[in-house]
């Protein structure tokens, strides 16, 4: 079989126009397989939306409860960065829900994809940084606490540090929060992950390669 690979149209929600958070580029990524010939459209498994009380392995629930009904403060509104509405809300609890299924599928399968996800700025009551709630941190609770993972490592590349993964995770030895980021990009004050691998700005691709491989190599 092909690798699964979740996806579903709430994704890419109507946006305002010139938006700086490119909200189309999940649609684009799931038309750019399918027209590639690497999946289609029928193959793609779509999610539910991801039960409030695996949120809230996460995340408080007052917290989610003022985001599902809209009632962000206006800090936390300008801490998101993202215009609320209710698409964009069921597009985000349906995110985490798409994360939910593709480590459902890994454990099934030894390996799947999702295309969306990794919000690793979203904190314990509030949102940063388009992140509104950390997936990653979510689905990592919810395979320790239901017995289905010993241990997770969360080997992150984006260029911006997973503050909020490192800070929702600290308490938790069984989830290995790595760092792989910019060391002067977003946010300002960093976290403390379990392992932060810091790189200079104009890193070229040959030397970030061998970083990610050396250190994937050694967590291993």
């Amino acid at each position: 079989m092909r690798l699964p690979l979740v996806y579903h149209d709430d994704y890419s929600p109507p946006f305002p126009a010139g938006h700086r958070f490119p909200m189309e580029k999940f649609r684009l990524l799931r038309d750019h397989l399918v027209d590639s010939g690497l999946s289609t459209d029928a193959e793609l498994l779509r999610p539910d939306l991801c039960p409030t009380d695996v949120l809230a392995l996460a995340h408080c629930p007052a917290y989610i409860q003022r985001f599902a009904s809209g009632e962000l403060a206006y800090e936390e509104q300008r801490r998101l960065g993202l215009p609320w509405s209710a698409a964009l809300a069921q597009r985000t609890i349906r995110a985490v829900g798409g994360s939910l299924l593709a480590a459902e599928q890994a454990l099934q399968h030894g390996l799947a994809c999702h295309l969306a996800g990794g919000t690793h700025h979203a904190h314990y009551d509030h949102p940063a940084g388009f992140c509104i709630f950390n997936d990653l941190a979510v689905i990592s609770q919810y395979l320790l606490a239901s017995g289905k993972a010993q241990r997770v490592l969360i080997f992150d590349c984006d260029v911006h540090q997973g503050d909020g993964t490192a800070r929702l995770l600290e308490s938790t030895p069984e989830a290995i929060t790595v760092s792989l980021h910019c060391e002067k990009n977003y946010p300002a004050r960093k976290a403390a992950s379990d392992w932060d691998i810091p790189l200079p700005n104009g890193m070229g691709d040959d030397d970030y390669l061998k970083v990610v491989n050396d250190t994937l190599n050694y967590l291993l």
